[in-house]
């Protein structure tokens, strides 16, 4: 590779290095960007086959992603192959660790859900006294908040609540069913309030980094997108004590490379960012790298119920239909409502049909039991927050390699008494609030997926004002090295019920920007 002067090295292609990119380059910035994997073109990867011309119908080879519980045969080349990259734990902690490595990274795949955190995350520790606060609030991240949402059109309804501020919205205007409401009224004693999804809607295919973030950086002239690049070390100028590049290998010819900058800006993801550190062995002085693991604890289908008038197809218009988000209701005063601290949050739909599994009987008895319950169902996904725990971490195991020579994470992650408490709280909460709305609750589930299954992993590199405490500091600058920056959910010091993305966003803006000033300024 020819040697080329830039200005910043950004390393990784997903929601944060791509709001990266796309904020230093229309500054003018010569910017350079690697990520593991290819540019994908969907049209011409994908192809349609029949399931039974697929090796494993569909469910795909066995061991090869044992923890990705959303893998099947179908879509098993958009994860990280774990034979490939593998990790550790524990056989009785297990940890999902979803991974995807294509330019966009997993904005190619989340959900849309596009909400921002409040000062119930951010001063956290003033509200319940435990861990740390963030070094920002609300107000500080706000500005920025406000210029994301744009860019991922988000819609929305706005409610004026503290604990879901509202954004600037594409307002959504679809009426509530009966049904919603109904649970609107039933749950407000217990703080509840009903409110629509927020969601990016995108172009209306696509939300992510790759079709709303790169493009506009690419256009600038001043980006260079590197794919099949894997990062294996930040490296060092020994006379500075800077960063000053990238050591990595092509994916395809298995060289060694490396590419310079004046600035490195971490962005792989929570855990690939902060196994690259660890792996670069820098920006620890504080020993809290990996350290405060963290992400929500997630149960579909939390509650199943029906609702009676809408059985036998006999459903009033109006009466089911679309579905709803309940942002944290629990603990919103000063101190500790309950047995435990912090809260949950669910998102809902009616109208649907429950699965088989959850009517009782066998045979023709539990097919006409879910066929007279067809469009009649209700069902909730929980969210419950996790605390951040400094025993709740990952490190380097050095006994296991990757494909690329690269050493691996292993994870030592397991939930909480405060953790169970709250989910089991939340779930009955809601189950209660279900009969009372008059729905005939089916099932309950108040056991979560192991962690990492919500795919919304944080903490790992947290920012603070104490660099005994942190590694970064509320720029998302490294307390150690000042030309080097994280700016994605590893940055986080509290998860929230929330999907964490549109903060890694504004994150990401804010830092971007910070970093452009000082290195116009050559303080960095």
């Amino acid at each position: 590779m020819a040697a080329q002067d830039y200005d910043v090295l950004i390393i990784g292609s997903g929601a944060s290095g791509g709001m990266s990119a796309y904020t230093l380059t229309k500054l003018g910035l010569k910017c350079v960007m690697v990520e593991a994997g290819p540019l994908v073109d969907f049209d011409r990867a994908r192809g349609m086959k029949p399931v039974y011309e697929l090796p494993y119908r569909g469910f795909g080879k066995p061991g090869r992603l044992p923890h990705v519980l959303q893998a099947n045969e179908f879509n098993a080349n958009q994860w990280v192959d774990e034979k490939e990259v593998p990790y550790t734990h524990d056989p009785k902690d297990p940890y999902n660790w979803v991974r995807v490595r294509m330019v966009g990274g997993k904005s190619l795949f989340w959900a849309r859900m596009s909400f921002r955190l409040s000062d119930y995350e951010f001063k956290a520790k003033d509200h319940d006294g435990y861990g740390e606060n963030w070094p920002i609030s609300y107000a500080d991240l706000a500005p920025f908040y406000d210029r994301v949402d744009p860019i991922f059109r988000v819609s929305g309804r706005k409610e004026g609540l503290k604990q879901l501020p509202d954004g600037l919205f594409i307002e959504d205007e679809s009426p509530d069913s009966t049904a919603a409401k109904r649970l609107a009224v039933a749950g407000k004693p217990e703080g509840m309030t009903i409110t629509k999804i927020r969601r990016s809607l995108g172009n209306g295919n696509l939300a992510s980094s790759r079709n709303l973030l790169l493009p506009d950086a690419v256009a600038t002239g001043n980006l260079t997108i590197i794919p099949n690049a894997v990062a294996r070390e930040i490296s060092i100028d020994k006379n500075t004590g800077k960063a000053n590049g990238l050591h990595f290998v092509d994916r395809k010819s298995r060289r060694e490379m490396h590419v310079k900058a004046k600035v490195v800006v971490v962005a792989a993801s929570c855990l690939e960012s902060t196994r690259l550190l660890l792996n670069s062995k820098i920006a620890n002085s504080s020993g809290v790298l990996g350290r405060y693991l963290c992400d929500q604890m997630y149960i579909s289908n939390s509650v199943v119920a029906l609702i009676p008038e809408a059985k036998g197809g006999k459903a009033p218009r109006g009466m089911v239909g679309g579905g709803g988000y309940i942002p944290r209701f629990a603990n919103l005063n000063k101190g500790k409502e309950k047995n435990y601290i912090r809260g949950c949050a669910f998102d809902f739909s009616t109208g649907g049909t429950p699965d088989l599994k959850f009517f009782p009987g066998w045979g023709k008895e539990a097919e006409d039991a879910q066929n007279e319950a067809r469009g009649a169902g209700f069902s909730a996904t929980a969210m419950g927050e996790a605390l951040p725990r400094y025993e709740n971490h990952v490190r380097i195991d050095k006994s296991v390699v990757d494909a690329y020579g690269i050493p691996v994470l292993n994870f030592q992650v397991k939930y909480g008494d405060n953790d169970t408490a709250l989910i089991k709280d939340s779930v009955a909460t809601l189950a209660e609030v279900c009969r009372k709305a008059g729905f005939e609750v089916i099932h309950t589930n108040d056991t979560p997926f192991p962690p990492g299954y919500s795919i919304h992993e944080v903490g790992t590199c947290r920012m603070g004002d104490d660099p005994k405490k942190s590694v970064l500091n509320k720029w998302n600058q490294s307390h150690d090295i000042k030309n080097l920056f994280v700016v994605d959910g590893s940055s986080f010091v509290t998860a929230g019920t929330q999907n964490p993305t549109m903060t890694i966003c504004a994150l990401s803006m804010r830092a971007s920007e910070y970093l452009a000033d000082k290195l116009g300024k050559k303080e960095i």
